[in-house]
């Protein structure tokens, strides 16, 4: 198969034309009409991750987040975007990102959260359009209610995270309807106050949107990294069901570029 064909399954699930208009889902270097060999999965591509792929023979890399966001003028090595597009063209590796797509897909990565917090009802937040099931965000039930801090304890404990920032809770307050949106998603607290949410778990989230929102809402910061490391269970399953006998696999060197202490 050529690499064109394994890309063709994520864009039949996440199709490009659902990005955002500042997003630049796609191919970011290489060569498409080249034989696959293997595909490696990862949230950021680094210059860890393409020796990572060569070593595992793989001559293509699947990211969630694009490696060229912004304009590049020249090569030259000044930064990580330069230094890995310049070695991933030395070892003939092609990048593709799915990014805002796969957010926006129906099933993508905020439903992905969804499940794992093993949400019923669940509808997309933030419609692309009125009465679409693309958009941003998710909103859904939880089982049964439960407190504030024990909410919190479970998102720490469902997506992995050494620690999670949450707003003050107000007396009384008990968490049953919950809004999710993977990443940076603070621009969508009013959506999940509108959608009658209990809680609204993101991540980047300021000071001032704790503060501001803590009479409405509870806020629970998850990061970023954190909240969209299961974009890599996505690509997985789309490549695994598609092409059952194709090599994917998850990075082994990728880690959270955040650490706790």
């Amino acid at each position: 198969m050529q690499i064109h064909d394994i890309i063709s399954a994520i864009e039949a699930f996440a199709p490009p034309r659902l990005q955002e208009s500042y997003d630049n889902t796609g191919y970011q270097v290489g060569n498409p009409e080249a034989e696959a060999t293997g595909a490696l999965l990862c949230v950021d591509v680094t210059e860890e991750i393409i020796d990572e792929a060569v070593a595992k023979g793989c001559n293509l890399i699947i990211s969630h987040h694009p490696l060229l966001f912004r304009g590049v003028k020249c090569v030259i090595g000044r930064n990580r975007p330069e230094r890995v597009l310049a070695k991933a063209i030395k070892e003939g590796i092609t990048i593709y990102s799915s990014h805002t797509a796969l957010d926006s897909t129906e099933g993508g990565v905020s439903w992905r959260m969804a499940r794992k917090l093993g949400l019923s009802d669940v509808t997309v937040l933030a419609p692309s359009a009125p009465g679409a099931s693309t958009g941003l965000g998710t909103v859904g039930n939880l089982p049964s209610s439960m407190l504030p801090e024990e909410f919190a304890l479970k998102v720490k404990q469902a997506f992995g995270c050494a620690c999670v920032r949450m707003s003050r809770p107000t007396e009384g307050m008990t968490v049953t309807r919950v809004a999710l949106c993977g990443g940076s998603g603070g621009e969508f607290i009013a959506d999940a106050i509108a959608a009658g949410a209990d809680a609204f778990v993101t991540a980047d989230c300021k000071l001032n949107q704790f503060l501001d929102n803590a009479p409405d809402i509870l806020l629970v910061d998850a990061g970023h990294f954190e909240t969209e490391e299961c974009t890599k269970d996505l690509f997985f399953d789309i490549l695994t069901e598609k092409f059952p006998t194709f090599a994917v696999c998850y990075s082994d060197k990728e880690k959270n570029p955040i650490i706790y202490l």
